[in-house]
């Protein structure tokens, strides 16, 4: 994957004329890449950019969203990576480029993508109504993530001893190592006993493993594989907003404020290292706030 990055880099240089800085920076950028698609990317390991899907492209956006990059930072990051992208299709690495999606970030901060409670209660019914051991557990993983604000990374890399039935809580060790402890309410904890108990062995059959969320194969279930079962599910329930992963974490936080916890506390339970990344969400519940005004003031 590196010699790729040295041709476009390369190519940047003498053919684009970009400046020193600029291929510096673009070189950082891209060799950090490389780290999270091969390291971060679920049971997966991709060794090679014809592997990487716009799913992985949408969950990079989204831990650039978790680390709190500025704006500047965030947009030369993917004008790095649509750039040396549609440089792989111009030489014919790759038949398409999979940041083609990408919109260029407006200025400021991005706001990020929230599902109403309504839709979050329709994702919840639709899974539940699944039958298969794949149905159930997806359902699961939902509850669990919209329960407990998980990163996918998290969720996917859940041990069953991570998971305190007795407690009602769940361990998880999120971005820099840092481990935090999270409650779960109790249809959380219902759904995670039975899944471990009628539904689990299902999936492991002989396979020794301690990963809570299995495939069929019996091994720990990628990033990947429950983002397309997420996108099916959300289908299936008529939710037309976008959603990935992230989205679930995104309105687990929201819907906190909007609650009325603490932004000390959902930051807390996000596992933010600063609460200047915690603040996004508060954008999203001023508007909440003006809308229950609107809705309640005689006069508005």
């Amino acid at each position: 994957m590196q010699s790729e990055i040295d041709a476009f880099l390369h190519y940047a240089a003498v053919e684009r004329g970009m400046s020193g800085n600029t291929v510096a920076a673009y070189r950082n950028d891209l060799t950090g890449f490389i780290t999270y698609f091969a390291e971060d990317s679920g049971e997966a390991r991709l060794n090679d950019w014809r592997s990487v899907t716009p799913g992985h492209v949408n969950d990079l956006l989204s831990d650039m969203d978790d680390r709190g990059y500025s704006a500047s930072t965030r947009s030369r990051k993917i004008a790095a990576l649509r750039s040396f992208m549609k440089f792989l299709v111009e030489e014919r690495v790759l038949d398409e480029s999979p940041a083609s999606h990408i919109r260029t970030p407006r200025a400021g901060r991005p706001v990020p993508d929230v599902l109403t409670a309504d839709d979050v209660e329709a994702l919840l019914q639709t899974a539940a109504s699944g039958e298969t051991p794949e149905d159930r557990r997806d359902h699961v993983m939902i509850e669990l993530m919209y329960a407990a604000g998980l990163r996918v990374t998290e969720l996917v890399s859940l041990d069953i001893g991570d998971v305190n039935l007795r407690s009602e809580t769940v361990r998880t060790v999120g971005k820099g190592s840092k481990e935090r402890v999270v409650p779960l309410h109790d249809f959380a904890v219902e759904a995670v006993e039975r899944y471990l108990h009628e539904v689990r062995p299902h999936l492991a059959r002989r396979a020794r493993t301690d990963a809570i969320f299995l495939g069929r194969r019996g091994r720990r279930l990628s990033r990947q594989a429950f983002w397309l079962r997420l996108r099916q599910v959300a289908a299936k329930a008529g939710i037309t907003a976008h959603i990935t992963p992230h989205t679930l974490r995104h309105s687990f936080a929201t819907h906190l404020l909007q609650g009325g916890a603490s932004l000390r506390h959902v930051q807390e339970l996000l596992g933010h290292s600063s609460i200047s990344t915690t603040q996004i969400y508060t954008h999203l519940t001023s508007e909440h706030v003006r809308t229950e005004y609107d809705k309640a003031h005689p006069r508005a």
